[in-house]
């Protein structure tokens, strides 16, 4: 079996070939600009994961590493089949929606109780007990909670099987994070997110990048954090920041693309266009990190530390603030259980 290119050369491989979108330098060099005046910011370190994740339990315990393995487990596919219907959670006077309504959920299940940030349970727990978990605040419900409790029993029967936790599971891999990364996806079939273009097995392995990462960003805030190569994930491919790619200049979509994306068009998984906007989105984000470390370099007389992971814990929730002056923008659609 050919094994598929690791995500930042598969990001290069497809860049150097699509035919739908494409890598601008000026807008390569603006990000590089506006990241290098942020450069010293608590938004470029990984305590900046924790403002991005508020409702994260506290990372003095180990129940902080398992709430991070359950939300990475079902983050998948937020966005509604009608735009205006966004499933929304409720919690502590404040209402969320898409990715927050995850982690939103998964919290007030712990204060109700729930045990869910056990294995013994979520590896056991009924489509119906999820179901109660992931409940909405309105009429829109929480999409493919049948697929969210697949991938969540069955990453608990694997931490089960590797001493019942996911601090445990990820010890095998040592402090290196492409081990560990090669670990979740050898171990959990769910977070092996592949696809073939133009003749050539490649990978994304969104989930489990952003998953090494999240631990990474855990465990910096714990004061342990001694993870090596870090620098080796890239960013996470997904459908929203890819939007904010766009915006900025940074990617640009054919006018077939954006006309599909524009009628609403649904893009499979492994579709040619889908690999496109994922592939150039990771490329795009290693040239920004290059240009920027250039700058430091160059301008400061220091070596920059700030790599893609920060990047995209940066640019994710940049969409976010931003999603009104984007609207203009579409994000593509692609059901399925890899982002």
């Amino acid at each position: 079996m050919e094994k598929p290119l690791l995500p930042r050369e598969s990001g290069q491989f497809v860049a150097e070939r699509s035919r739908d979108v494409f890598i601008r330098d000026a807008g390569v060099q603006k990000v590089g600009e506006m990241l290098f005046n942020l450069r010293r910011s608590d938004a470029l370190t990984a305590s900046g994961w924790k403002v991005a994740n508020p409702l994260a339990p506290a990372p003095t315990s180990d129940q902080a590493l398992n709430w991070v393995f359950v939300v990475d487990t079902m983050n998948f596919c937020f966005w509604p089949d009608n735009e205006a219907q966004q499933c929304e959670v409720t919690y502590k006077g404040s209402t969320y929606t898409g990715f927050m309504t995850l982690c939103a959920a998964i919290t007030r299940a712990m204060e109700e109780g729930v045990p869910i940030t056990d294995p013994k349970y979520f590896s056991k727990m009924s489509v119906e007990e999820l179901g109660k978990v992931l409940r909405s605040d309105n009429e829109t419900a929480m999409p493919m909670v049948q697929e969210r409790h697949q991938v969540l029993t069955e990453g608990g029967r694997v931490l089960l099987e590797h001493g019942g936790s996911f601090r445990s599971f990820i010890s095998q891999a040592g402090n290196d994070a492409q081990k560990m990364v090669e670990l979740i996806v050898e171990k959990i079939p769910s977070y092996r997110d592949e696809a073939t273009y133009e003749g050539r097995k490649i990978s994304f392995n969104k989930r489990a990048q952003i998953l090494v990462a999240d631990f990474w960003a855990v465990m910096e805030a714990r004061g342990e954090g001694c993870i090596t190569n870090i620098d080796c994930l890239t960013m996470f491919a997904d459908y929203r920041v890819p939007q904010a790619l766009v915006y900025l200049g940074v990617l640009e979509y054919s006018d077939a693309l954006m006309e599909a994306l524009k009628n609403g068009e649904l893009l499979p998984s492994g579709d040619r266009r889908e690999v496109e906007i994922r592939g150039c989105s990771i490329w795009s984000v290693e040239l920004i990190k290059e240009r920027l470390h250039k700058m430091v370099q160059e301008r400061d007389g220091k070596v920059c530390s700030i790599n893609s992971a920060i990047i995209d814990f940066y640019l994710w929730p940049f969409a976010k603030q931003h999603h009104r002056e984007m609207a203009h923008i579409p994000i593509h659609h692609t059901r399925c259980i890899y982002y």
